[in-house]
């Protein structure tokens, strides 16, 4: 509150906040709040353009007066990364929704980057389609979910919602509006930074998807979203879910390989990997009340309580039958079929306040990746995610020094990089998030460093929040 209220008193801010009401309209200008924050930096200005010529103007009004911007959509993931080095406006882009150009069965949809989700599953689904897209954060927007390049368990089928980008809309640093596609390039004419080159980011022409796909995880860094332009499917006829206990990090490596070999289709096949409770010092019979109907409890079994294994398939209903018959056969005599999604699927194994971790690497190699993250913790962490595609989360006590965080970090990503995996610090307590290097080795970051230079050479946008202080 202080720090808003301080940025009031600068010389020009009672102007700047005229000229964002005259932008976007009385309500939706204001001061900024002590809730109006990127992970613990306040912003002075909240601005909610009503379209993408608004947008425009704030941008161009930035640039006019020196100031950054950082676009924020439901502020789903808001704390995510690491924290701008400044916030001038928060650019809301609540008012940038809509789901446009979708007769019914077109195979795409552009959609605005501030259009809850929920809200594109709705408007599809009165045609019969959906987007394939399930990500873990409840309201998310669809610019929020492509800003942070999240994905749920759907990404095993379909891919991450940034592999199904058509085209896109974005304004850059100057509020230009560029529409870029798949029949689209956008030229790049600067050289690249030393040492980097052509083979950096290239001179010439470069395939406009190249250049929306760099926006993808860029958490506004290098444009700010205004649409996307997305494939979408029919909604599936028929959905089951297969699981199956299981037990170590072994065993889920030999059941996903016999998933992926036995030629089911799956659309997704995830993991829940809950820490272990303490066993019981005596047995309990089954017929029990305090057990009764839970025969995996392990005051039954006296091993330590199950993580699971879930396969979703979807299809035509009696081929989905037929597949689900195969995969149980494959998975063994504890898997069952039902039709609704155990309660943690799709969502993440961490909850606020706790070290989030996203650790990716080739699926057949993520039980490696669990053993090296338990021998570092020194005890068993939950881990929930994509098993049949190498990505799953992970969650650290939040009360963990950030000294201890690093140590952990080093240790698995030193095994990782033998396996050409990474463990990235989805979020974190701030102690934590100032001292431990949220990404590793990023091989992408000369890359990256060429597309801001490029994008953004006056590092206004979302200053800090991407990797290598960018």
């Amino acid at each position: 509150m202080a720090a808003a209220a301080r940025s009031t008193d600068r010389p020009g801010a009672l102007e700047i906040t005229r000229k964002l009401t005259d932008i976007c309209g009385p309500p939706f200008a204001r001061f900024a709040g002590p809730a109006d924050e990127v992970a613990g930096r306040t912003a002075r200005w909240v601005a909610v353009p009503g379209g993408p010529h608004a947008a425009a103007e704030v941008l161009r009004l930035a640039a006019a007066h020196d100031l950054t911007v950082v676009p924020r959509g439901a502020g789903t993931k808001i704390d995510w990364g690491a924290a701008p080095a400044q916030v001038d406006i928060m650019l809301d882009t609540g008012r940038l929704a809509g789901v446009w150009h979708e007769p019914h069965a077109a195979p795409v949809a552009e959609i605005g980057a501030g259009t809850p989700l929920r809200a594109v599953q709705a408007t599809l689904a009165r045609t019969g389609r959906r987007l394939p897209v399930d990500v873990p954060s409840p309201g998310a927007t669809l610019g929020g979910v492509l800003a942070a390049d999240e994905a749920g368990p759907l990404r095993h089928r379909h891919g991450t919602p940034c592999a199904q980008l058509v085209g896109v809309r974005y304004l850059d640093a100057d509020g230009e509006l560029v529409s870029v596609g798949e029949s689209g390039t956008v030229r790049f004419d600067a050289a690249a930074p030393s040492g980097g080159g052509d083979a950096v980011l290239g001179r010439g022409e470069l395939p406009g998807l190249d250049v929306a796909r760099l926006l993808c995880g860029s958490q506004g860094g290098l444009g700010v979203l205004v649409s996307a332009t997305m494939r979408v499917h029919a909604v599936p006829a028929s959905r089951v879910w297969v699981s199956r206990p299981v037990w170590t990090p072994l065993e889920v490596h030999d059941l996903v390989r016999a998933v992926l070999a036995a030629e089911v289709a799956p659309a997704a096949v995830e993991l829940d990997l809950p820490v272990p409770v303490p066993l019981p010092r005596r047995r309990i019979p089954a017929s029990h009340p305090s057990v009764a109907g839970r025969p995996d409890h392990p005051a039954v079994t006296g091993r330590p309580a199950a993580g699971s294994l879930v396969v979703l398939l979807e299809g035509g209903p009696s081929d989905v039958i037929e597949r689900a018959e195969r995969l149980t056969a494959v998975l063994g005599g504890e898997a069952v079929v039902n039709q609704h999604a155990p309660e943690w699927w799709g969502r993440y194994p961490f909850a606020p306040g706790d070290t989030a971790l996203r650790i990716e690497v080739p699926a057949g190699d993520l039980h490696a990746a669990v053993y090296a993250l338990r021998d570092a913790a020194g005890a068993p962490v939950p881990v929930r995610g994509s098993a049949g595609v190498g990505t799953a989360y992970a969650a650290l006590p939040g009360a963990l020094s950030p000294e201890r965080v690093a140590s952990i970090l080093t240790a698995v990503r030193g095994v990782l990089l033998a396996r050409q995996g990474r463990c990235v610090v989805v979020a974190a307590p701030a102690p934590v998030r100032r001292v431990v290097d949220l990404w590793g080795e990023l091989p992408a970051l000369p890359r990256l460093r060429s597309a801001k230079a490029h994008l953004d050479p006056h590092h206004r946008l979302a200053p800090g929040r991407l990797p290598g202080g960018l």
